[in-house]
């Protein structure tokens, strides 16, 4: 049976690498690191990105105890998630493998350079240049790729013959009672060519059996064993509001050895068509957001559990009902968690512009089928993107693409993500980024507008706002007022018209980039949160869209300060909330009772309410000369109160809060959580402009990662604690001049 071992600790790494390292074992030059790791940590923003763009060396003993299952027949593995950009694979000293491209897994059969009984010396050369023979690379790219092993290593030994991978697709799935077929792939070096015998079980994921089947195979060749279930009853569909998941176990038996491997999956259909999409037959206007999976900091190196925080925040704090993996395939984990959570997902294949030639587009089509490859058995992923984002038309690539995708997955659609009109739709669904909207009336175009079809299509936008008005978390009332009035008013635009599926907003939060894209700080501020998801009024947009029942909401898109506008005041003044009502009181004047403004945003599920000249005079807000008072707002949800919401006029600083997303890490792995720190005054709101220098210190086994010293921004910042292998209590303390210092402990087991 298979033996499976994570090799993220004990690593050595060096910046530089000459062949000679591949057989040297004197590693006085080395730094001892952990996986999942980034070559250089950046500071926040005002770096230089070239930085990191060169050559590293990883380096790993694999010991006797490591490799003591490796006896026999049986074969060794290594299993790679992400390597950025370009690696070599050695093992005492002997070239293994090369593999171009950092956002696909690859594996490395060990084989007969694997020494039994001694110490093996593995050797990683890192190329974490931006090296034009590989996409994305070759033009330029609005987002920073990092470098590094940034995702887990395995050691894998199997017997001589093992499962490589499982493919499930489900058949009648609407139907009472629904089919699942499974293709199972075999890891055959050394050619075995006996018979072989696939048992497959059907279960819930608290291990009880729903159903068995075997298949049988004489002679092994590059075709998988095919198993059906049918006939299969009582079994849930997985949709976003109940995420029905299930496994199959797959046993395979030969005279060559044994192996089992698990894998879940779901019951689902999904569709888009002309009229719109539709998940399990059911229509599904799409609510989405654009993602990149790097953090402050370390980049792309966060392990499990900020993957699984991002689709917790995208889903429940935010109330999306898809995230887009701009602009490459992500984490397992990230996936993973989406299939338990769900929340549907849009992948694509790196890229961003730029088309190369020859061996360039060979290995788009193969980033395309190893994304698929990995994938296909999620029930999050909807449809495959087979497109380079933002390129131009090229029929012979994306018809090889679309073959290929159609061929590796029969369940699923494919789209390719443009900006071009009237750009050739080779693949299954039209997908747009429409930057149309620059604040005047044209909010989304027409579909036939963009596509120059005479008829209608699937059709989805990918992209809007995001560069046409960077908004900072810290900028000025009136820019954050229009930033969440554009989000507002393409989400009204797509839910008053039938031909679009969803729209899929640019983006989740702001993002390190090249000098060449941003705010020349090498911060694209393009995001509803900042790059510690920390929100900005235009995130309440989304959250207020959620059913109040869930989360109520009721978040105003102000500071609460008449002065802070050029034209002073605060009307009209935007109330994001997903209340049937809110009662809206002014210092001493009457109560108000406000409801949403459904005269300019009808199509919208929550309208957000709109305290202006219809609902309050001029006078009862107060203006120059006269004394500013303090609001309370109130919401209703079916006529009860469910939420409360009080702005000072007078605000000091009362508290400083530091809130731990996670109070207990685990130990043996690197782990981290994010701690976020607020000022906040005697209402409980942020004080935007309140940018007092906070110290960190951590007592016991982890670090902070970036400076100990911080101020807050907006109000407002955050960092993360990382944990090292050993269990204990990490002791947090935030001090600030003036505040009663706070201290967490997290606990880590």
């Amino acid at each position: 049976m298979r033996t499976e071992i994570l090799l993220n600790k004990d690593w050595c790494f060096k910046a530089g690498f000459e062949l000679s390292d591949t057989t040297a074992e004197n590693f006085a030059d080395y730094q001892k690191v952990l996986l999942p790791h980034t070559v250089e940590e950046l500071p926040f923003n005002y770096f230089d990105e070239k930085c990191y763009q060169r050559q590293y060396t990883y380096q790993l003993q694999l010991t006797p105890e490591l490799l003591q299952s490796v006896t026999g027949k049986r074969q060794a593995y290594l299993l790679f998630e992400g390597v950025m950009a370009y690696c070599q694979v050695y093992l005492n000293g002997e070239l293994l493998q090369e593999h171009k491209g950092g956002y696909t897994p690859f594996e490395v059969h060990l084989g007969k350079a694997l020494k039994n009984g001694q110490n093996n010396l593995l050797t990683v050369m890192v190329d974490a240049s931006e090296r034009a023979d590989i996409p994305p690379f070759g033009g330029q790219i609005d987002y920073l790729t990092y470098g590094g092993i940034y995702r887990d290593v395995r050691l894998l030994v199997t017997d001589e013959i093992s499962i490589a991978n499982l493919k499930i697709e489900t058949q009648d799935t609407l139907a009472a009672k629904k089919s699942v077929t499974v293709d199972c792939f075999f890891r055959n070096p050394d050619n075995y060519n006996g018979a072989i015998e696939v048992k497959v079980n059907l279960k819930t994921l608290s291990g009880e059996v729903l159903a068995s089947n075997s298949g049988k195979c004489y002679m092994l060749d590059a075709s998988p064993v095919r198993v059906s279930l049918n006939e299969l009853e009582n079994l849930q569909l997985w949709e976003p509001g109940n995420p029905a998941l299930y496994q199959i176990e797959c046993e395979l038996s030969s005279e060559a050895g044994n192996d089992c491997w698990q894998q879940n999956f779901g019951f689902r259909t999904a569709e888009f068509t002309p009229e719109g999409f539709l998940l399990n037959n059911k229509p599904l206007k799409i609510r989405g957001i654009n993602r990149h999976q790097s953090w402050p900091y370390v980049g792309y190196a966060m392990g499990q559990r900020a993957q699984e925080k991002d689709a917790e925040i995208i889903k429940y704090d935010l109330g999306f009902d898809l995230v887009r993996t701009s602009h490459y395939p992500q984490s397992k984990y990230f996936l993973d968690h989406c299939d338990r959570i769900g929340l549907l997902v849009f992948e694509e294949i790196p890229g961003w512009q730029h088309l190369g030639e020859g061996e360039w587009k060979d290995l788009v089509c193969q980033d395309v089928s190893d994304m698929i490859r990995r994938d296909w058995n999620h029930p999050s992923i909807i449809m495959w993107g087979v497109r380079v984002n933002e390129s131009q038309d090229d029929d012979v690539l994306y018809t090889r693409t679309n073959a290929i995708a159609h061929e590796l997955d029969t369940t699923r659609q494919t789209g390719g993500v443009r900006f071009i009109t009237e750009s050739n739709l080779l693949e299954d669904v039209y997908t747009m980024n429409d930057f149309i909207h620059e604040g005047k009336d044209k909010i989304l175009r027409d579909q036939q507008e963009v596509t120059g079809l005479d008829h209608k299509v699937p059709y989805i936008v990918t992209e809007f706002n995001g560069h046409m008005f960077p908004t900072k978390r810290f900028d000025q009332e009136e820019r954050q007022h229009e930033h969440t009035m554009r989000h507002l008013r393409i989400m009204n635009r797509m839910y008053g018209d039938s031909g679009i599926s969803g729209c899929i907003g640019w983006c989740f939060f702001d993002y390190n980039t090249h000098k060449d894209f941003g705010s020349g700080d090498r911060i694209c501020y393009h995001g509803i949160t900042d790059m510690f998801r920390i929100e900005k009024f235009a995130a309440y947009a989304y959250a207020s869209q959620m059913d109040p029942k869930v989360k109520p909401v009721l978040q105003a898109a102000t500071f609460w300060s008449r002065g802070e506008r050029s034209i002073g005041g605060v009307m009209p003044l935007l109330v994001l909330t997903n209340c049937d009502y809110i009662e809206f009181q002014y210092g001493n004047c009457d109560v108000r009772r406000i409801y949403p403004d459904r005269e300019t945003f009808e199509h919208l599920p929550h309208a957000p309410v709109i305290v202006d000249e219809r609902s309050v005079t001029p006078t009862e807000l107060g203006s120059w000369g006269l004394e500013w008072s303090e609001v309370v707002m109130t919401g209703y949800v079916d006529g009860e109160k469910v939420i409360e919401r009080r702005y000072s006029c007078d605000p000091v600083p009362h508290t400083l809060s530091v809130q731990a997303d996670h109070l207990q890490l685990s130990a043996g792995v690197k782990d981290a959580t994010r701690i976020v720190i607020k000022g906040l005054d005697q209402t409980g709101n942020p004080m935007a402009f309140w940018n007092p220098v906070v110290e960190l210190s951590l007592k016991g086994p982890g670090r902070i990662l970036g400076p100990s010293k911080v101020a807050l921004s907006g109000g407002a910042i955050a960092t993360y604690v990382e944990t090292r292998l050993e269990p204990g209590t990490l002791e947090l303390t935030v001090s600030c001049e003036g505040m009663e210092t706070q201290t967490i402990n997290i606990e880590v087991l």
